[in-house]
């Protein structure tokens, strides 16, 4: 199957099957999802949104959360991922969005990682799913996934993995692309055990082509 045929049809089942796929981040507002994209590295979407709704209720917008304290915020975040580091990055974008941007979260890139904790990756999802921009944010679900179906060959690293995926992708479909990938992953195409005997899109992965006669005994 050549790349763009199988681009075609996992657009095509995608947007039949999942035509409103989401981030499972709870959020209300610009400022309370990239609150949580931050806390989300390394540290699951389920975590997150433990943690988030205290803090929401404690820092409700950016003007708060600026005049914070490491320790109370720290206290509020600790059982994620790096809470010491994450403290920190929150309370000085928080201070950067005050200062800089009137206490608004932009929406160009640029301006968004200039903000303390705001990397490509947070600033990609900030973008496709507050501002719906066709940007791609890789994380390590978008990654694999995208690899082992053969939407991306040879890309070693998360940017050049974006580039493949923005340049094959119709702009209409990237947001939503993002999720699809995410959410395949997670539940399905996990990264130490695949779900294939469950999967829907195993007629156009190069994965399951490959290990199919091994793995299920259809050979």
């Amino acid at each position: 199957m050549i790349k763009k045929e199988r681009y075609r049809k996992f657009i095509e089942h995608f947007s039949t099957h999942q035509p409103d796929a989401d981030t499972e981040l709870e959020y209300q507002d610009p400022y309370e999802l990239i609150v949580a994209v931050i806390l989300s590295a390394q540290c699951t979407d389920k975590r997150v949104n433990i943690i988030t709704p205290d803090f929401y209720k404690r820092f409700p917008s950016a003007f708060e959360l600026s005049k914070a304290d490491v320790e109370d915020v720290f206290e509020l975040i600790k059982s994620c991922s790096y809470p010491n580091n994450k403290s920190k990055h929150l309370i000085g974008m928080a201070k950067m969005l005050v200062s800089d941007f009137s206490g608004i979260v932009p929406s160009e890139m640029e301006e968004l990682q200039k903000l303390p904790g705001v990397g490509r990756k947070t600033a990609n999802v900030i973008s496709s799913v507050i501002f719906s921009k066709p940007a791609m944010a890789v994380d390590t679900h978008v990654f694999r996934v995208s690899a082992r179906i053969g939407l991306t060959t040879n890309s070693k690293t998360p940017l050049s993995t974006e580039l493949e995926l923005v340049k094959n992708i119709p702009e209409k479909y990237i947001p939503r692309a993002h999720h699809w990938l995410i959410l395949h992953g997670r539940y399905v195409c996990k990264a130490r055990n695949p779900q294939c005997q469950l999967c829907e899109i195993t007629h156009l992965c190069k994965y399951f082509e490959k290990n199919r006669p091994d793995k299920w005994g259809l050979s």
